[in-house]
């Protein structure tokens, strides 16, 4: 998908290149977690280090509050091209783009350490089984010993703040996409319009719905198993219909995927 936006003239505005974004953050998501994953399908018991479960976790937290910030900046871009079409080059400019993304991922990197800090500052000193697929935030918090209150208080908040900011932002946002549709006068425009929201409608409701159920409620609230069922969903599920939900209802992109597809077939 991103070497398809790169490689297409016709794909080169702020809507594809957010798009594109969107790629690589679901894929350093898959890739942070699947290897872990499917080690825990097919084996009865995995090891990981000390070291490597803090990895596993801070590149999780990276890209789940990367791809919080990425569908809020999608949804200004929705907004921008619906409800400011005259001066939709001005408010997303190239520049402008870039500082977006940029600002993304500084408050990803921030929002990781905080989370991961946390976690990883309480003292382990029981069993060192951690019931999941890989080092997520709640199975991981279930093995302190202590002070795991005291981590919840700053960890589930935090988490709780990201995603009600982005979904606050982003609900106002399609607020304001929607009263432009209702004016709109031609029944073809609003049509138009409603199909390019709706891919990242879905998108969000299926992610933000299972990221809120998995991150605001206390590790002692919720169930080991319910949220293998749902880590599942969140980090493999998800990142795997990203594309189609995106890119294969989107005429611009299936024109040109099939221009690139002929183009490499034998004259």
């Amino acid at each position: 998908m991103v070497s398809l936006i790169r490689a297409e003239p016709q794909l080169h505005t702020p809507m594809y290149f957010f798009l594109s974004v969107l790629a690589i953050v679901d894929s350093g998501f898959s890739t942070a977690n699947t290897p872990g994953l499917l080690g825990g399908l097919l084996a009865s018991s995995q090891s990981v280090s000390f070291a490597g479960c803090v990895i596993q976790m801070g590149l999780m937290t990276l890209h789940g509050t990367a791809e919080c910030l990425i569908l809020a900046v999608m949804a200004y871009d929705r907004f921008a091209a619906i409800c400011r079409p005259l001066l939709y080059g001005s408010l997303l400019s190239p520049r402008l783009c870039v500082q977006l993304v940029a600002a993304t991922y500084a408050a990803s990197v921030a929002s990781s350490a905080l989370l991961t800090g946390n976690v990883f500052s309480l003292p382990y000193c029981g069993p060192n089984i951690v019931n999941h697929y890989f080092c997520d935030i709640p199975p991981v918090l279930q093995l302190a010993c202590r002070d795991r209150a005291r981590a919840e208080a700053v960890i589930f908040p935090s988490a709780a703040l990201i995603l009600l900011c982005t979904i606050t932002f982003t609900l106002v946002s399609y607020g304001f996409i929607l009263v432009t549709i209702c004016r709109m006068r031609s029944l073809e425009a609003q049509s138009k319009a409603l199909s390019t929201c709706g891919s990242h409608l879905a998108l969000i409701c299926l992610f933000y719905g299972t990221a809120t159920f998995m991150y605001t409620q206390p590790s002692s609230r919720s169930s080991t198993e319910q949220n293998k069922v749902v880590s599942v969903f969140y980090t493999v599920i998800i990142p795997m219909l990203n594309p189609l939900i995106y890119s294969l209802r989107n005429k611009d992109v299936k024109a040109a995927l099939k221009k690139r597809c002929l183009g490499l077939l034998p004259s």
